[in-house]
């Protein structure tokens, strides 16, 4: 269902301001922007959703929560990275507002790390972040908690039986052991335990196994 006289002409406005917004420095633009996207969210029919307003703000006015239980182990950390690197920010993080303005994660604290840790990533993003606001009636601690407990636990884990499909599936495609391991953050080990429980013996013909089991077999 196409546009109305008048949503066309509002379009046609906004196009004619995008080009004024081109032409600030780019700190005026960001700011003009986020301006822009609050009162876009103000009218939004789908406003009750954090993530109909997601801003670009300074990684310095965010700040960590004092209470996330969620360990990522430095392999999980490095993928982490490797994946915002390589895909960029797909997930906004989830924060709410101090009264003096500055922002406290509320989900996305390993998001919040890459992005004021990786030279690369905080380079790209020109220092900033993308961040969601939770609706003012979820500020409270014990809300905002809850809230990131249930973040976390949303998630999940990954199945053994999932990750070995996937596995041998890339292997089929001809990736190399050593891409599957740094795509999927996994050990080498890891990637063969989980070819081990396919059972498809192809996934084994260019596995080079050690001397002790060839004298093994070779006794028997």
């Amino acid at each position: 269902m196409g546009l109305d006289l008048i949503g066309a002409e509002i379009v046609e406005r906004a196009q004619a301001m995008c080009e004024d917004l081109a032409a600030l420095p780019e700190a005026e633009r960001v700011e003009a922007i986020n301006a822009i996207r609050l009162a876009l969210h103000l009218v939004s029919p789908l406003r009750a959703e954090p993530v109909d307003c997601v801003l670009w703000v300074p990684g310095e006015a965010i700040e960590a929560n004092d209470y996330n239980p969620n360990n990522v182990a430095p392999p999980e950390m490095r993928l982490l990275e490797h994946s915002i690197t390589a895909d960029g920010y797909t997930q906004p993080i989830v924060t709410w507002v101090r009264d003096d303005g500055t922002r406290e994660v509320v989900d996305g604290f390993h998001r919040n790390r890459v992005g004021r840790e990786s030279h690369a990533v905080r380079a790209r993003c020109r220092g900033y972040l993308p961040v969601t606001t939770i609706q003012p009636d979820r500020e409270g601690r014990n809300d905002r908690i809850a809230a990131t407990i249930r973040h976390n636990r949303a998630r999940g884990q990954h199945q053994v039986s999932a990750m070995s499909e996937i596995v041998m599936e890339l292997s089929r495609r001809n990736w190399s052991d050593a891409r599957i391991g740094k795509e999927l953050g996994m050990e080498p080990d890891e990637v063969l335990r989980m070819k081990q429980i396919t059972g498809l013996a192809e996934m084994f013909a260019d596995h080079e196994f050690s001397e002790a089991w060839e004298a093994e077999e070779a006794t028997q």
